[in-house]
């Protein structure tokens, strides 16, 4: 299989067919991200050829007592659903014409790609497979979305959401935790809140803010341009945006930048999630946490 660099992906698609289309992130100036310093965007360097040619492995690998098992491929890349509509629909009939079980196709995305692309094609990209797309909202937030330089606001997640939701495009969130700063936790939390509630996502997964010296945002802290929550303070945020939330969804907090992880569905485990949280921030010490935040040396 042809990889480039690291290789991420959600918790919950371990078990996806990995399928790498992009490399890099075509934004990348999020002040707080250093995934792909290392990595400048580009598609496949002999892109249908390549992707065929792992497609043809991956068959070969899975014969056997694996055949017909892949249900789902994730193509890989920090924002693969960048790429034009043909260019998609290309990758789903490559797909498709090697397994003829996937009955899915995700990946992460930006809002912003999906802009560029009518309803139309939403819909007919949606009807060869593609669903299930992990968006890095990170925050409804705009003056956060703002100096963070995410490069959308927050009306615009609604907008291209609900265009989403119309093409029948299922869709997770990646929530940032610590996004809008020291002092303005839980108002992050409310806002970003009233903005998932306005639009039907399935998962919110709750990462929390962690610092690298090799990000522009360890930069602007140094100039004493923004000021880091407290590890406390990024939990009662936490305990803000499900307690605001109004929507079935489900709500975790699975990746290693948290210390306590957990899952549940909203609004049933809403108590009990709330419950978890006030023993947390009632029980546990801001040192103890600092120490778990400073012990994680990579995403």
């Amino acid at each position: 299989m042809h990889y480039t660099g690291t290789i991420w992906r959600p918790p919950y698609e371990a078990a996806s067919l990995l399928l790498e289309v992009t490399a890099g992130c075509t934004h990348h100036q999020c002040k707080f991200c250093t995934l792909y310093n290392d990595l400048p965007f580009r598609f496949r360097m002999s892109p249908m050829e390549d992707i065929e040619d792992d497609l043809q492995e991956a068959e070969r690998t899975g014969k056997g007592r694996h055949s017909g098992r892949i249900r789902r491929v994730f193509l890989t890349g920090a924002n693969p659903f960048v790429l034009s509509y043909d260019k998609l629909i290309a990758i789903a009939e490559l797909i498709h014409q090697y397994f003829p079980t996937v009955e899915s196709i995700g990946s992460f995305a930006r809002i912003t790609d999906i802009m560029p692309k009518r309803d139309e094609e939403l819909a007919e990209l949606h009807a060869l497979g593609y669903d299930g797309l992990t968006i890095g909202i990170e925050t409804g937030d705009d003056e956060a979305l703002r100096f963070m330089n995410k490069g959308y606001a927050s009306a615009d997640i609604v907008e291209q959401c609900r265009r989403l939701d119309n093409a029948g495009i299922h869709y997770s969130f990646f929530y940032l935790v610590g996004i809008s700063g020291a002092g303005r936790g839980e108002i992050g939390a409310e806002l970003t809140a009233d903005i998932c509630n306005q639009i039907h996502p399935t998962l919110i997964g709750a990462n929390m803010l962690t610092i690298y010296p090799d990000s522009a945002l360890y930069d602007e802290i140094q100039r004493g341009n923004w000021r880091e929550e407290g590890e406390l303070e990024k939990y009662k945020e936490v305990r803000t945006l499900i307690e605001n939330l109004q929507i079935p969804v489900v709500f975790a907090a699975m990746g290693a930048s948290n210390a306590y992880q957990f899952y549940g569905q909203l609004p049933e485990d809403k108590n009990k999630l709330l419950s978890f949280l006030d023993d947390i921030i009632g029980n546990v010490s801001e040192e103890e946490l600092q120490r778990y935040r400073k012990s994680v040396h990579h995403l």
